[in-house]
């Protein structure tokens, strides 16, 4: 029996894809397994370039901007956009939400002087700061920011407007999940475990003035213009892994595009958040205005009562709700491939528990 999987990532993927996945698994045009293929083979570059030009039609990519297809996850990341878009003399703005903007932030002051534009402390990192109290710094190589905090839950409702200075988001648990202006941005990073596919891939679309600005001791894997130029094939890459994104992404083409998927997983959202805000049994820490989509972390009144609803929750086919190690309590994420019905059961399973230990 499948359950539904809340995994915050690698996270739930759609049925639809996983069958097909499945079925060319030891088939894949003609005897060999779509992991046998080479990454050179016309076959393979043709899955490539259709994963791409799915992905450009989805989010609308302007000309001016490349798509790459990189290992090294969005960590990798947190070292490759200052290596790549900075000199070690510069200064760059980051704005500090949570875990994982904590985590670029600590990479990033190996390689150049980082600038708090907004550290969200005071409130135990459950809100956004607004754009107006910003403190960006003239002359600023980029600002970075993390769109969806997935530990916390934290999400921002607008696009930092940062003027002339290269805007640069690590998207990876907001991704393809509405639609996006990308022209606001100079960089947008995001590993594929959470809407785009299996762990292993990481999509990078970098605006082309960004390109060539690599330091001299950059890593070739990790030299923007350099992956450009290569087609993303410097190296052999993974795969399967980007063969089942481009699965994911005509997926998503079917399902009406990031119009339907806004459409949908707002109101997944507003669904779990109702059954929390209504009840005297379950709490959200974070700011009504800046509530994630995706990451929906809930705390019980009684604590002690949390392996039991975990224990409980995976006997209804509800998996992986725990929260992250370092807050603890409850996370539901429920990216793209979560179905309504999934969140309905889990909303049924909370009224029940809070019936019988409320």
């Amino acid at each position: 029996m499948r359950v539904f999987n809340f995994s915050a990532g690698p996270a739930a993927l759609p049925l639809p894809v996983l069958e097909q996945a499945r079925d060319e698994l030891l088939d894949w045009q003609g005897g060999m397994s779509v992991m046998e293929i080479s990454h050179r083979s016309k076959g393979f570059i043709a899955v490539a370039e259709q994963a791409e030009a799915d992905l450009r039609e989805l989010l609308a990519i302007p000309a001016g901007y490349k798509v790459l297809f990189m290992q090294g996850g969005a960590t990798g990341q947190f070292s490759a956009v200052p290596l790549n878009l900075s000199r070690p003399d510069a200064r760059a703005d980051y704005i500090h939400t949570g875990h994982w903007s904590a985590r670029a932030i600590k990479e990033a002051r190996r390689f150049l002087t980082v600038e708090m534009a907004a550290d969200e402390a005071a409130s135990n990192y459950s809100t956004v700061p607004e754009q107006a109290s910003l403190k960006l710094t003239h002359g600023a190589a980029f600002v970075h920011y993390t769109p969806n905090e997935t530990i916390g839950g934290v999400e921002f409702p607008y696009i930092p407007a940062t003027g002339d200075v290269p805007l640069v988001a690590d998207m990876s648990s907001t991704i393809l999940s509405r639609p996006l202006d990308v022209s606001r941005f100079g960089l947008i990073y995001a590993g594929a475990q959470k809407n785009i596919g299996p762990s292993g891939i990481t999509v990078v679309i970098v605006r082309d003035d960004l390109l060539g600005r690599a330091r001299p001791d950059t890593p070739s894997v990790f030299d923007y213009r350099a992956f450009a130029e290569a087609g993303s094939m410097l190296n052999t890459p993974p795969t399967f892994g980007w063969y089942f994104a481009g699965l994911v992404l005509r997926w998503l083409k079917r399902q009406g595009g990031l119009a339907a998927m806004a459409e949908l997983n707002r109101a997944k959202a507003a669904a779990l958040y109702a059954a929390i805000d209504v009840s005297a049994f379950y709490s959200n820490p974070v700011a009504h205005n800046c509530r994630s989509w995706m990451n929906v972390p809930f705390m019980l009144a009684k604590p002690e009562l949390d392996k039991t609803f975990l224990a409980e929750a995976a006997a209804d086919g509800l998996a992986h709700l725990a929260g992250h190690r370092s807050v603890g309590g409850m996370r539901a994420s429920i990216y793209n491939a979560m179905p309504m019905a999934g969140v309905a059961a889990l909303v049924a399973f909370m009224r029940e528990f809070e019936r019988r230990h409320g």
